[in-house]
């Protein structure tokens, strides 16, 4: 048996590779299909804006593997994420127009046109040279970094280390509603929150936004880890957030929801998906010189560098974020930024957990492919209730 070597054994000279073991036969070569496509059905946009730039066109280009450690992916099913529609508007744009171009090489506008979609759940159609993890035809899902292609399209293609294998228990449909929500949530309470399934047990963590995508997630992952979980939703959602496990639900629309959490024990994390005032008021709530901290995902970072440029803006949230950082530090409490991070190691372990059935999606509502525009109006609402996901596989069927 041959162990194929990490990234760190071979330096920046490729990217990044997903270790695994290979029979005797060694590497696997490039698996082609029969039929070489140049285009594909996608909703792409021209320029950013309200909704009505979301264009439909079956003439998207047809993806390439261009590094030999990507996959190809045929793509069954999307979730839609609010970076989606923040990303429809701009959101964003100065920065990962900088990740996808770092030496500046094209022009502005150089990402047009852009398909959007952080989620995918699929079957692999196309392998890299390098890639040994993976075969055409094994069912995987994803979180598509929003620098890349997205997946509301035929196919899309991923790096090998952000793909892993689909849970046996969902469907594809199911599967779309997780990876990005779950590898945000896991980057958020495992990277920077610091909590395993080893030290989470007992421990109390609050959870602000608990009935959207990444809360509903992070409510199911805490307690299948033997945590205490209070969860800030509306009224309407307690149900829901309650029927995913968690211990105690204060309503926000209460009006006076820092109050009633005071009453409350300490925390040892909280997680913040809301923003605006809370972190005025939530840091209060940690164990003073434990170790606790807060982690919000509402974060400047992007709304700086869009609008005071790259050099300036990345100044502006260093500034930011150490100033806040030392402030609650004085208190006895951490304060942290978390992100969005790929990884299919992390989807792995959720794979294990959703067929152990210890995490189930949360879809609030299922979309055609030719229905994106109104997924999308949809998700303009707010209030989610759990994901929206489109049927990309059947709707391209028809097309065709």
């Amino acid at each position: 048996m041959v162990l194929l070597p990490c990234r760190a054994a071979w330096g920046p000279l490729l990217p990044p590779l997903r270790c695994a073991a290979v029979g005797g036969g060694g590497i696997r070569g490039l698996s082609s299909s029969a039929v070489r496509r140049t285009v594909m059905p996608a909703w792409v946009l021209d320029r950013y804006g309200p909704n009505e730039v979301l264009r439909f066109t079956k003439n998207a280009s047809f993806p390439m593997i261009k590094y030999p450690n990507e996959v190809i992916v045929k793509v069954h099913a999307a979730g839609l994420n609010p970076i989606d529609l923040s990303m429809r508007g701009g959101y964003g744009a100065a920065t990962l127009r900088m990740r996808r171009d770092p030496l500046n090489v094209n022009q502005s506008g150089s990402e047009f046109p852009l398909i959007l979609g952080r989620d995918v759940s699929g079957v692999v159609m196309e392998c890299g040279l390098s890639v040994a993890y993976f075969k055409p035809g094994d069912e995987v899902w994803a979180a598509v970094p929003p620098w890349k292609q997205g997946s509301l399209a035929e196919f899309v293609v991923l790096s090998g280390n952000e793909v892993s294998l689909k849970p046996r228990s969902l469907s594809h449909l199911e599967a779309a509603a997780v990876p990005y929500v779950a590898s945000t949530a896991w980057s958020a309470l495992v990277n920077t929150g610091g909590l395993t399934k080893d030290n989470c047990s007992n421990k109390r963590i609050l959870i602000i936004g608990a009935s959207g995508g990444v809360g509903t997630f992070a409510v199911q992952m805490v307690k299948a880890w033997g945590g205490h979980v209070t969860a800030v939703c509306s009224r309407n959602a307690e149900g829901l957030v309650r029927g995913l496990g968690a211990d105690h639900v204060v309503d926000y629309k209460t009006g006076a929801v820092d109050v009633e959490l005071k009453t409350l024990e300490k925390f040892n994390l909280i997680l913040d998906n809301v923003g605006g005032n809370t972190e005025r008021w939530a840091p209060g709530l940690l164990k003073p010189w434990s170790g606790a901290k807060f982690v919000t995902l509402v974060t400047p970072f992007l709304k700086n560098t869009d609008t005071l440029g790259i050099a300036d803006g990345m100044m502006q949230t260093g500034v930011t974020i150490a100033t806040k950082a030392l402030k609650h530090l004085s208190k006895g409490v951490h304060y942290r930024w978390g992100f969005f991070a790929p990884s299919g190691l992390a989807l792995d372990e959720v794979r294990e957990m959703v067929d152990a059935g210890q995490i189930r999606p949360v879809v609030e509502q299922q979309f055609s492919f030719s229905q994106v525009p109104q997924a999308f109006l949809k998700l303009e609402k707010g209030h989610a209730r759990g994901k929206l996901v489109v049927n990309v596989e059947g709707g391209v069927q028809r097309e065709q």
